[in-house]
């Protein structure tokens, strides 16, 4: 396989380079053992092609425009670099990109040299640099293999009447439409002019303007150092609404007003976070509702969090994606994983944080059931996942990184936590935290070093008994991974045994005043051998089918499936077609693969579906269905 000569190259590479800069944000130890493809160093970053230990990338500007007759975005990107070792070239990575020329300092071409394709990690771009090299400008365009872009057409909108695009960089997706360092090893800055058709509006991860412009060009900055897959850019025909002085709400015209009010709280939920562990550093926080293709809840991209539209419930009960979106601006965006092995370091403290700004807001037993939900998940998940992908820490080595975005990273990482917290004290383990961003704001950020950091910091100063290396590097969850309980989800499980034994909806039984998560809860735990007959009972008492809460139609379509319950085909071929979120997509084609007929019946759906969908959703599904 190409990928194995590549990753070799990556690794020579690193081991030269070793400890090249002082107080680099990745810091590998230069005692570790040689990296061999059995072995290799997992505190390096495995899954870039470029030289990012030699020199770097300090600052980006983009000079793009958005063609979307041609569905590609064309122009140049200006790199401006540091020299750590006075190496001869600089490397970056492409994918899916034509590169039409390469300038030093701004002044006449250079010649480059693209390597080796491979199918994971794209094509490497070399360029030769000198001593006096403070520039590297790469003129270039995508193409349709550009994986991160996802180009809707005016029916995919909610307004049908303009186009709408925008990009996904995490994992590993942003050199498919930026030539650059692709690691999350390294933190730059940028800045950008976008040119899009003028009746759009144009935004990004960084400053942004609240109303269209007569030319279409727009000028952004990101001034804090970020990871490069948190560069975002979405175009379309968006209205923006202000939730208070810094928070606010960008949608297609017609959801801005269902948007603002389901987000209404999102100020009161950075005054919370601000309070737990320290001041917002990134100005504003804004959110943009995308259109329903998006491949996941939402994504965290500083100053403008992407989100997906099945949040917009009506009754503003599934804002904890925007807890977890916003808790990120501290765990993730101002202190980041640096290697994809290190993923729980963004995810398990965000689902931490996250449950403690909604504990503020709404109190224990609200977030008992989501740490219950949580749970509930990351069983789910052992109990499908290979052993070695349970670890905290993992080796992605071969293996693409959103293979690890999975509920290990979230919930075991967020257990973890909430252990070391019961162990410590909630007022130690808050004052460790705030210590820990606050030590290693805007820099990136190893499970080895962590490790370091909490036995220096908690554990030895507080004496504690903690089994952290069985927590970080064993699989499985240890016997002491703390307990929830839920007093509300234990009158849902009261309420589904009186189900099971009367067959009776129409009983008091069934609260009117539940939430989405007693509901989750109460469909999560529907027995193995329920009938279609029962499940039509609770369909014709409750709408279930109808359900216009996304997180509820998801798990019933789900258990309508496994237990052979029909009546659901017209709404489950509807949902599988609107939405594009990948978290709801693979249980529902997984559910139906489980048979020849339900396997036939998910590729005639998917086959209507697939153009609505992002890549990273339907690469997903073409993998499930043995159609890649």
């Amino acid at each position: 396989m190409k990928y194995i000569s590549a990753l070799l190259i990556s690794i020579i590479i690193f081991s030269a380079c070793n400890n090249s800069e002082e107080n680099q944000d990745t810091k590998p130890n230069s005692n570790d053992k040689d990296s061999t493809l059995s072995e290799v160093d997992t505190t390096l970053d495995q899954h870039t092609l470029s030289n990012y230990m030699d020199v770097r990338t300090k600052h980006l500007h983009l000079d793009i425009e958005v063609d979307f007759e041609n569905k590609q975005i064309t122009g140049s990107v200006t790199h401006t670099i540091e020299n750590l070792t006075g190496a001869d070239q600089i490397v970056f990575d492409t994918k899916g990109l034509n590169i039409l020329n390469v300038k030093l300092n701004g002044e006449e071409n250079t010649e480059f040299t693209m390597g080796d394709y491979d199918e994971l990690l794209g094509t490497p771009l070399f360029v030769g640099i000198n001593e006096n090299t403070e520039t590297v400008t790469i003129k270039y365009e995508t193409t349709e293999k550009t994986e991160a872009l996802d180009w809707l057409v005016p029916s995919q909108t909610a307004g049908k009447k303009q186009p709408f695009m925008y990009t996904q960089g995490q994992s590993i997706f942003t050199r498919s439409w930026i030539p650059l360092q692709g690691t999350p090893a390294i933190r730059i800055t940028y800045s950008a002019k976008v040119k899009v058709p003028n009746q759009l509006l144009a935004v990004m991860s960084a400053t942004n303007p609240v109303e269209k412009n007569e030319s279409g060009i727009y000028e952004f900055n990101m001034p804090q150092p970020i990871p490069c897959y948190l560069i975002a850019l979405a175009v379309g025909d968006l209205e923006f609404a202000p939730i208070d002085h810094r928070t606010g709400v960008y949608s297609e015209p017609s959801m801005l007003k269902d948007c603002a009010y389901e987000l209404a709280d999102m100020g009161e939920m950075v005054n919370e976070a601000e309070k737990l562990y320290g001041k917002y550093l990134w100005d504003r926080y804004d959110v943009i509702v995308l259109p329903p293709s998006f491949p996941f809840g939402g994504m965290e991209n500083p100053r403008l969090t992407f989100a997906t539209p099945t949040i917009i419930a009506g009754d503003r009960s599934l804002v904890a994606l925007i807890a977890h979106e916003l808790a990120h601006s501290w765990s993730g965006n101002l202190v980041t994983n640096s290697t994809w092995n290190d993923f729980w370091l963004n995810e398990g403290f965000t689902v931490y944080f996250e449950r403690r700004i909604m504990e503020a807001m709404f109190g224990k037993d609200y977030t008992d059931m989501l740490a219950l939900l949580g749970y509930q998940d990351l069983v789910r998940t052992m109990s499908e996942e290979e052993t070695d992908m349970q670890k905290l820490k993992l080796q992605l080595n071969m293996k693409h990184p959103d293979d690890g975005m999975t509920d290990v990273a979230y919930e075991k990482g967020y257990f973890f936590l909430r252990l070391l917290e019961q162990t410590a004290g909630r007022d130690n383990f808050d004052a460790f935290l705030k210590g820990y961003f606050e030590s290693y704001k805007f820099k990136t950020i190893t499970t080895e070093e962590f490790k370091g950091y909490l036995e220096t910091n908690l554990i030895k100063p507080h004496k504690l008994q903690v089994n952290i290396d069985e927590w970080m590097y064993s699989s499985g969850l240890p016997e002491n991974c703390p307990k929830v309980v839920s007093k509300l989800f234990n009158a849902v499980e009261a309420n589904l045994e009186q189900f099971y034994l009367t067959n009776d909806v129409n009983s008091s039984i069934f609260s009117k005043d539940w939430t989405t998560h007693e509901w989750l809860h109460f469909i999560r735990n529907l027995k193995e051998g329920t009938t279609p007959e029962q499940m039509k009972l609770l369909d014709d008492a409750f709408k279930l089918t109808q359900s216009g809460n996304s997180e509820i139609a998801a798990i019933w379509f789900e258990k309508s499936i496994n237990f052979g319950y029909d009546n659901i085909d017209k709404e489950l071929e509807a949902f599988l077609i609107k939405i594009g979120r990948r978290k709801f997509l693979m249980p529902l084609y997984t559910a139906l693969a489980a048979t020849p007929e339900g396997k036939e019946k998910a590729i005639a759906i998917y086959k209507k579906a697939k153009p609505n969908y992002h890549f990273v959703s339907y690469n997903s599904i073409d993998q499930l269905l043995g159609l890649k």
